[in-house]
């Protein structure tokens, strides 16, 4: 009799154990469904004539959903490579989309689309097409435009300078950087106007130290009748690169001309913000980490760093025993910096026999 009581309190436990994990294996299946870029806000519009199609518009919005997103993720350079991307393409990494605030205004249909990209797909796309793409990593970054006029020899920083004044005016929904400009400071402009001779080798160190910014773009912009150059100190991720652009047959107070320059200077800084994150897909790094199946908290905070990991492809779960649950994952990277990646949101693992478990 103590022997069947025995047996019926393990076979409830075995049941309870059984059934704990499949919740656990459920819910994982919940965040692998979530692994997509979603892009939101894509508004679109058609006239409501007797040939309306409402598919029509879905796919001009398909299109531009897929142009946002290679706009925040590849550099301007590659955007070449995907120029002639077809609509059933486009259409086979999209996992879901929604529609929503539709409304019909003077015989015009107006709504507004988010879709959602499958990660896999998307990045199995730019692979065979030789593109690394970047992670979508936002960064506010501190920017000093700094104007000066060749032929009267003056500097301008915030008074009559265009672009201190206009820099944030057209912001794109796919740029990644937010520009801080620095406050109106007399201070700060008298100090710069005393460099005039030696602006280009001036460091700035005062004035970018009064920001808790890291990441700074110093911009230098020398107007010469119909030319303009810019010489650029760029500063991201604490690496210093200089950049050289120049501007014939140009005048900055013309609309055209100024928002042909202001575009230009911002792709550039992109392509640099991008290529500090560019994640090699080529490299497939298996990794297996384990977690105690008992800790659900531990279990979901993993399994919600995972799927906001870019430099991760794919996760699952490998197999599990009534102490442990192993994940297999594939890392678009380095371990160190895997590990770095994980410390960085309290994530502690300890490695043993090619096996991390999770502090």
């Amino acid at each position: 009799m103590q022997i069947l009581n025995k047996f019926l309190i393990l076979q409830k436990i075995y049941i309870f154990f059984i059934s704990y994990v499949l919740i656990i294996i459920f819910f994982s299946t919940s965040f692998l469904c979530a692994n997509t870029f979603k892009v939101s806000d894509i508004e679109i519009s058609a006239p409501f004539e007797l040939n309306f199609n409402k598919n029509k518009v879905i796919d001009a919005g398909f299109r531009d959903s897929f142009s946002n997103l290679i706009n925040m993720i590849t550099t301007s350079g590659d955007k070449k490579k995907i120029k002639k991307t077809t609509l059933k393409e486009i259409k086979v990494m999209i996992d879901s989309f929604t529609i929503s605030d539709e409304k019909f205004v003077n015989n015009e249909y107006f709504a507004k689309l988010e879709v959602s990209f499958n990660k896999k797909k998307f990045f199995s796309f730019l692979e065979k097409r030789n593109i690394f793409p970047s992670s979508l990593l936002r960064n506010q970054v501190l920017l000093i435009p700094i104007l000066v006029d060749n032929e009267t020899d003056k500097i301008y920083l915030f008074t009559d300078n265009i672009f201190y004044q206009q820099w944030n005016n057209d912001k794109k929904n796919f740029h990644l950087l937010d520009y801080l400009l620095p406050s109106e400071d007399l201070e700060d402009l008298s100090i710069i106007q005393q460099m005039s001779n030696s602006i280009e080798s001036y460091d700035f160190a005062n004035l970018i130290s009064k920001y808790d910014l890291q990441d700074y773009i110093i911009s230098i912009i020398f107007k010469d009748k119909n030319q303009i150059t810019v010489l650029s100190k760029i500063n991201l991720k604490n690496s210093l690169k200089l950049d050289n652009q120049s501007f014939t047959n140009i005048d900055i107070n013309n609309e055209e001309d100024f928002k042909k320059i202001l575009e230009n200077l911002k792709t550039i800084y992109e392509n640099y913000w991008k290529k500090n994150n560019q994640i090699n897909t080529s490299i497939k790094l298996p990794l297996t980490v384990a977690v105690d199946s008992r800790q659900y908290g531990k279990i979901q905070k993993l399994e919600k760093t995972l799927n906001d990991f870019d430099l991760i492809s794919n996760f699952y779960i490998l197999k599990f025993d009534n102490k442990k649950i192993y994940y297999r994952i594939i890392y678009n990277g380095s371990p160190k910096t895997f590990l770095n990646d994980l410390s960085a949101r309290n994530i502690k693992l300890l490695e043993k026999n090619n096996i991390w478990t999770i502090k």
